[in-house]
């Protein structure tokens, strides 16, 4: 008989696209631990306004441009640091344009308080990528040589020498977004089943110190294709794909409170943040007016803006003063945050030159914070923000 279909009973995948709005295959190393996956598919038509002789609407003609908007939210997990990166990779890569770099690892030859790191062999680094350690991400801000790189920040544990570096995979921005592929498969297979194709990532969140780290992502979708629905020719398909064979899945999901945060012109550790997020907006508009087209030929971003707004209780250390006379002075710092301490569970942000709003006072509670709102980093060719998993 039928029944309701729970709300927990869905699995989602995510892959990118080889072509806009082709989807192609699946595997079960596509799956992603999403929270949520809201989709809103409207007509996207002005209102009719042809005198009929009467108050009632007309209707909309059939063939009508419609637009699809998506949200969809989920959690720091860990990942199989074997594989080319985690599951919701595809969603950073849209989100932020690069194709992710993998750093296979390799060899400590010395570590210095001043976060320069020296590998027994070369190491193959470019600027922005991260390097892990023990449970700690950091991210090199300059190429001393070919074995030896400047961290934006100290290992809090020095590694020895001879000790190992692991492996990471590294996002960055690009001026091209990349299109994807969201499916929402759920149980009973007899439900309607969906499909997002030709998807592209307006905003992505990272939310620091909830209950656990959160993602959020944004964005407009070429069209929702259904299972109930289906035709022929939709995404490039000819019939709707079938979920993939379910394998064991490890989603371990990171408390909200784990990870540090570096702040500063000199790169100070902060114990007093009490939440922050980073964001990134692309503008993204897709390319939906030329005339003869019924769908979106491709994504069109516009200016990227990335921001990082942070609260943090006040103290009156050095550290907590600079911020404040970095604010006032306009004068640009790095922004890092961990998310996460234990290794295949460690994710990094870095921003390397934020110009911070001066913070509000927030004396409503017992102790002083301060709020720094929406505070836009800045650089030269698509490096304002470089995110990694390791």
């Amino acid at each position: 008989m039928a029944s309701y279909i729970s709300s927990s009973a869905n699995r989602f995948y995510a892959a990118l696209e080889s072509a806009y709005g082709k989807v192609d295959p699946i595997t079960a190393a596509n799956r992603i631990p999403a929270v949520k996956l809201g989709i809103k598919q409207q007509a996207d038509a002005g209102t009719r306004r042809d005198k009929t002789g009467s108050r009632t609407f007309a209707g909309l003609p059939s063939g009508v441009k419609r637009r699809t908007d998506f949200d969809l939210q989920t959690y720091l997990t860990s990942w199989d640091k074997s594989s080319a990166g985690p599951g919701y990779g595809p969603l950073f890569q849209s989100a932020l344009g690069g194709s992710p770099v993998r750093f296979n690892g390799g060899t400590v030859a010395a570590a210095t308080a001043d976060g320069r790191l020296s590998f027994a062999s070369a190491h193959g680094l470019s600027a922005g990528q991260a390097v892990c350690s023990a449970g700690e991400i950091r991210f090199a801000t300059a190429i001393v040589d070919a074995q030896t790189v400047q961290l934006n920040a100290k290992f809090l544990t020095l590694p020895a020498a001879g000790a190992t570096i692991g492996a990471t995979v590294t996002y960055s921005p690009a001026t091209e977004l990349k299109s994807i592929d969201i499916f929402d498969y759920w149980s009973p297979t007899t439900a309607v089943q969906r499909l997002l194709c030709g998807a592209g990532v307006d905003q992505m969140e990272i939310l620091v110190n909830g209950d656990y780290h959160e993602f959020h992502f944004i964005g407009i979708a070429k069209d929702l294709v259904d299972s109930s629905s289906f035709e022929e020719g939709q995404g490039t398909l000819l019939s709707f794909p079938a979920e993939p064979a379910i394998d064991s899945f490890d989603h371990t999901v990171v408390p909200g409170h784990m990870g540090q945060a570096w702040l500063g012109s000199t790169a100070s550790r902060f114990c007093t943040i009490t939440g922050a997020t980073i964001a990134v907006k692309n503008g993204l508009e897709t390319r939906n007016k030329e005339f003869g087209h019924c769908s979106s030929l491709g994504l069109s971003p516009g200016q990227r803006s990335v921001t990082a707004a942070f609260d943090l209780y006040s103290r009156d250390d050095d550290a907590t003063k600079e911020l404040y006379q970095a604010a006032r002075q306009q004068s640009p710092i790095s922004v890092m945050f961990q998310l996460g301490e234990v290794d295949g569970q460690v994710m990094g942000v870095y921003l390397k030159s934020v110009v911070p709003e001066v913070p509000e006072f927030d004396d409503g509670n017992n102790r002083l914070q301060w709020k720094f709102r929406a505070s836009r980093a800045q650089g030269t060719l698509d490096d304002e923000i470089s995110v990694a998993f390791g």
